[in-house]
């Protein structure tokens, strides 16, 4: 595929749709002071990355309330079996963001201008930070393609600063041990990004962010706390779960908060698996098309030429 083609058939656009909010809810969860108030309520839309089945939740729209993020799919689950090529994204560039990975099922190898080669597996969390440009490709490993087996998971980009959007780029993988765990009854909170009661990820990011992945059993409540003048948005991995003023998020929809309050509410009358994520905003100028995140249309063009030009390297 010619290398324009590629970035023109992946730009980044906003893809969900708004829906109402729901007002049913047995928890009996009041309004107490400090509460974020839920902004906007989306469904993602279901599209496919290459020969891979996403669920989009965002991209590229609804800047002011996802900044520092820039995207969040989720793909999959798909099956692949023995012989099959699997997943199969072909080299293609990045710059000015860093596309995060973290597998829930199964296994792919990423290979990138930098001389790297790994193979990803269940729980490991990958980080691909772009910076002035390089190339990457992200396919089924070989014993995935031997003996067949299930993908699913996430892959979520988080902006880079303007100071940083030129740094030299680097891929980071964390082991799964690394991540901490919350652990209580009723609750298990997986720390990807950021910090959450005393416990803080080894991942490191050029603006505060946090990402948690979170299960929640049936029939509990959870309360968090939350920056005042942060953004904070849900994902629904599985389940339902209710938020302020008794608003109900299911499976594949995206909840977009406010930035006032410290307080975030959480009740599953049957268990759910959400995603929170959220950060200080950049509030810095953004362009994005297809794989380039900048914050000028002369950045845009720059990255462009400096593909063209071979700059972001060879696999």
């Amino acid at each position: 595929m010619k290398r324009t083609s590629f970035i023109r058939k992946s730009a980044i656009i906003g893809a969900s749709i708004a829906l109402p909010r729901a007002a049913f809810s047995a928890s009996g969860m009041f309004a107490v002071s400090g509460e974020r108030r839920v902004a906007q309520v989306l469904n993602s839309k279901r599209t496919m990355v290459q020969n891979v089945p996403v669920l989009r939740a965002f991209g590229g729209g609804q800047h002011d309330l996802v900044s520092p993020f820039v995207m969040l799919d989720e793909f999959g689950p798909f099956q692949v079996n023995p012989g099959d090529v699997g997943m199969d994204i072909k080299a293609h560039p990045h710059a000015g963001v860093v596309p995060t990975t973290f597998l829930v099922q199964g296994s792919g190898r990423h290979t990138d201008s930098i001389h790297n080669d790994i193979v990803y597996r269940k729980g490991q969390f990958m980080l691909f930070s772009s910076g002035r440009g390089a190339i990457h490709e992200e396919v089924s490993d070989d014993q995935l393609r031997k003996e067949g087996g299930t993908v699913q998971g996430f892959q979520i980009w988080l902006n880079l600063p303007a100071k940083e959007k030129f740094r030299n780029p680097e891929t980071f993988i964390h082991n799964p041990d690394a991540l901490p765990v919350i652990e209580n009854e009723g609750h298990r909170i997986q720390v990807m990004m950021g910090e959450l009661h005393g416990q803080s990820s080894p991942v490191e990011t050029h603006s505060p962010a946090f990402y948690f992945h979170i299960k929640l059993e049936a029939g509990q409540r959870l309360d968090l706390p939350v920056q005042d003048g942060d953004n904070a948005f849900v994902y629904v991995v599985k389940g339902e779960v209710e938020l302020e003023n008794r608003t109900l998020v299911s499976d594949a929809q995206l909840a977009l908060y406010t930035r006032e309050g410290d307080l975030l509410r959480y009740y599953s009358k049957e268990g759910c698996e959400f995603l929170l994520l959220g950060g200080q905003p950049l509030n810095e100028p953004f362009y994005s098309y297809g794989p380039f995140v900048m914050n000028t249309e002369a950045q845009i063009d720059l990255c462009f030429r400096n593909y063209r030009s071979g700059k972001m390297g060879e696999l």
